[in-house]
């Protein structure tokens, strides 16, 4: 175990992976600080929910900023574009093809607020829900990706370079599956029914169901044969 004075900054969302990953933070007796982007995503839901997952969890501080990536666009989650429904696969039909819901370079933006904040509390522990077994083909939840962020990190801040830090980014589920994450979740005591994971929530917020991202969650919990605690609106 480690030591309870230790701190860590944990991306949360409020979706499922990012909730799991809050839990998996805290039962290492680290000292936990919650950040949550407002970036313009259109299911903004999540914000609450991961505020409802931060005090349930009980961490340490929970800092929701803004940052407008709508600005930006390229994105179905940030610009006037259709998210996907159904089985068609986002982002032009091929496995491989990286998916219209993906957001340019958001988890490059997210880890490097992460690591400035980590910097100011006196920490290299930053811990992200990305996943490489179940996930929709995005380029930065991939091991190399993070690898390659952890190298860039050691060498950008002065904590690190003066040999105060190490900078460690921990993704404790990039290697399960999404019923292994929400067994492990599970365990550890996440109240699934506070989360959201739908890109494209319905007007009374119920999760449209037929979203890649329902898709997943759905298919994760019948793997793990549960019960999902939150309601959908079709199927």
């Amino acid at each position: 175990m480690r030591a309870t004075n230790r701190r860590a900054v944990v991306l949360l969302s409020g979706g499922l992976d990012s909730a799991t990953v809050l839990a998996e933070a805290r039962s290492h007796d680290l000292e936990c600080y919650a950040l949550t982007l407002r970036y313009g995503q259109r299911h903004e839901l999540e914000l609450d929910a991961a505020r409802a997952v931060a005090d349930d969890l009980g961490v340490k501080e929970h800092l929701v900023m803004d940052l407008d990536l709508r600005r930006i666009g390229g994105s179905a989650l940030t610009a006037d574009l259709d998210v996907p429904r159904g089985e068609k696969r986002p982002g032009g039909g091929t496995a491989a093809a990286i998916p219209v819901t993906y957001v340019p370079a958001r988890n490059t933006i997210f880890l490097s607020i992460a690591l400035g904040w980590a910097e100011v509390l006196g920490t290299g522990d930053i811990y992200i829900g990305v996943n490489a077994v179940d996930y929709s083909g995005y380029p930065d939840c991939r091991p190399e990706f993070i690898d390659a962020f952890e190298a860039m990190a050691s060498l950008a801040t002065r904590e690190s370079v003066e040999g105060r830090i190490r900078v460690q980014i921990h993704t404790p589920l990039i290697g399960m599956s999404k019923a292994e994450i929400i067994a492990r979740g599970r365990r550890l005591g996440v109240d699934y029914g506070l989360t959201r994971t739908c890109y494209d929530p319905e007007g009374d917020g119920r999760a449209c169901g037929q979203c890649e991202a329902c898709r997943l969650r759905r298919k994760g919990f019948e793997e793990a044969g549960l019960q999902d605690p939150i309601e959908y609106a079709k199927g």
